[in-house]
């Protein structure tokens, strides 16, 4: 009985040492996907804006165009 015991204490304590390697884990892993997304929000504002200025260079080229 007391082997058995042992064996499931044993069992237990790795299992909570898991769980806690695994909690870090997913702590780290989400961390760098809220900085991937701040990224990726970052670049999408970015490229958005440079759009936004091509439409407008290409107006004002078009414009000086001579007809």
């Amino acid at each position: 009985m007391e082997d058995r015991l042992v064996e499931l204490e044993t069992k237990l304590t790795f299992q909570d040492e898991l769980i806690h390697e695994l909690n870090d884990v997913v702590s780290e892993q989400q961390q760098k996907l809220e900085a991937h997304q701040r990224e990726l929000d970052s670049l999408s504002r970015r490229v958005n804006l440079l759009s936004a200025l091509l439409v407008a260079a290409e107006d004002t080229v078009a414009r000086a165009r001579p007809m």
